[in-house]
Order: C-alpha cells, then structure tokens, then sequence
C-alpha cells in the first residue's frame, strides 16, 4: 500500500547486507528510508527561521550522501540508521548556519524554534541560535555523551523513546530519565 512504512525489518536486513558489503542493497534502501528521511527534514526545518533558503528534499539528499560514503559502519538495525541519519542532518544544518552566519556582515545568528514538541526548553516556543545549541550539545557530550546522544537522537533525529533506547541499548525508562535531565541542563545552559 502506497504511504505505507514498509516493514521495519525489511529495512533492517537490507542494512546488514549494505554492511556486509553487498552490492546494490545501499541502493535499494533510499525507495524505503526516503519518506521518513524527509519528515525528518521537515521537523528540523520547520524550526529554521522563515527566510531559510535550504530545502527539506536539499537537506535528505546530502545526508543520504554522507550516509551512502559511509565506509566502515555496521549498521545494527533501522533505528541505528536513523540515529546516524540525525546526526548528519544536525551537521548540515549547522555547517549551513555557520556559512550563512559568516556571509553576513556582523555575523548575525541563524535561530531555530525549539518548541514543545521537540527540547520543550521552555513552556512557549523559543528562539534558539543553532550555534549555540550545537556548541551547548557538544560541551552536554563532554560531560555526559549519552544525554547529548539522546537529544540528538530525538530532537534531530525525532525518534520515539523506544527507538532511542534500542539504538542505545539501554531502556526506555533510562532513556526517559536522560532525556529530562539533558532538557534541563540545556535549559539552564541556554539561558532559557
């Protein structure tokens, strides 16, 4: 049925034998992961200002890029792949908030809203300057890398609860805690 997700672990064997080196099963995965690689793109854009000149099908294209020159990746499963996925985007957009930044005379920041559905860094939408969230994000790794990770995996990536555990190999309850906590300290730490 067209619209339809196709089977999670259809994916999931098509990544094995991408990691496995077989030929063409890069190829056919980007017919199944496409759709949900734009809603992912979608979600980061719509937090972009209203001006942003970088599509959502620009943004899925050069992740998958980045994805497919990935050399040395044992994808384990369909979150995996999207855990990764995520962390591309979130590179892409904020090596295109540092390029847009520099163009511009005095270096003014590029925002994105963080609203309730993604950080819930406070109880209305927020501006927050990418940069900053991206520097905040790196210095959350430093002192706790698997906090930073799940932000990243739901915020820039918008994967469930369940789906950030399984590609972290914790639990979910493990994964609820951290997500409160690194919300917290993101709050604090971006003034919020």
């Amino acid at each position: 049925m067209r619209g339809e997700p196709p089977p999670k672990g259809e994916i999931s064997e098509l990544l094995k034998a991408w990691s496995d080196g077989e030929p063409g099963a890069a190829d056919e995965i980007m017919p199944l992961v496409y759709g949900e690689l734009r809603r992912q793109a979608r979600r980061y854009l719509r937090r972009e200002r209203a001006n942003h000149t970088l599509q959502s099908t620009a943004l899925v294209h050069e992740a998958y890029i980045r994805l497919v020159g990935q050399r040395d990746v044992t994808w384990q499963n369909r979150a995996h792949f999207f855990g990764i996925a995520a962390e591309m985007m979130r590179r892409i957009l904020v090596n295109y908030a540092l390029r847009a930044a520099c163009e511009k005379r005095g270096g003014e920041a590029v925002t994105v809203a963080i609203d309730g559905v993604a950080l819930q860094i406070a109880d209305r939408a927020t501006d927050v300057n990418l940069i900053e969230l991206d520097e905040a994000l790196d210095r959350l790794a430093d002192l706790d890398g698997r906090q930073a990770k799940v932000v990243e995996l739901k915020y820039f990536g918008g994967l469930s609860i369940e789906e950030t555990a399984e590609v972290l190999g914790v639990s979910n309850a493990t994964v609820k805690r951290e997500w409160n906590m690194a919300r917290a300290w993101l709050r604090a730490e971006l003034g919020g």
